[in-house]
């Protein structure tokens, strides 16, 4: 089924952590102002907030003269994410499997490890710099 955005939210702002968590909270409202359950909103929650610190950290390397681009689109049976950066990209492939035992005392991939975990589908589109994420609204 081919859905429509019943709401949506296309914004973007520079590489600072402290506005990420204004965007979390507006999805989350609206999440809950729908009765998503607490469980996908947890989901969304995890998956947003961890998208958007790759995108300042990794992406934008915390340059506040690049921004961090956010869209989200509501639809009655699921929702989907997009976050982009203004960074060169990365290889996915090149990034370690945080559950290696040689890795567990590293700091990369964790973010897309859960990203990953509690999304139906991830996508990083071109370079890199750009994550697709869908999660499906649990049926109660």
């Amino acid at each position: 089924m081919n859905e429509k955005c019943t709401w949506k939210l296309e914004l973007e702002f520079p590489s600072d952590s402290t506005t990420g968590g204004d965007i979390i909270r507006q999805v989350l409202e609206k999440l809950k102002s729908d009765n998503w359950s607490d469980v996908d909103q947890f989901a969304v929650h995890m998956a947003l907030e961890e998208g958007i610190m790759n995108a300042i950290k990794h992406g934008n390397k915390h340059d506040k003269n690049k921004k961090v681009h956010i869209e989200f689109c509501l639809k009655p049976t699921s929702c989907s994410l997009k976050v982009r950066d203004e960074g060169a990209g990365f290889d996915l492939a090149a990034v370690p499997d945080p559950t290696l035992e040689e890795n567990l005392e590293k700091s990369s991939g964790r973010g897309i490890m859960l990203i990953k975990e509690f999304m139906d589908s991830v996508e990083y589109i071109g370079s890199g710099n750009q994550v697709e994420m869908t999660k499906l609204r649990t049926a109660e």
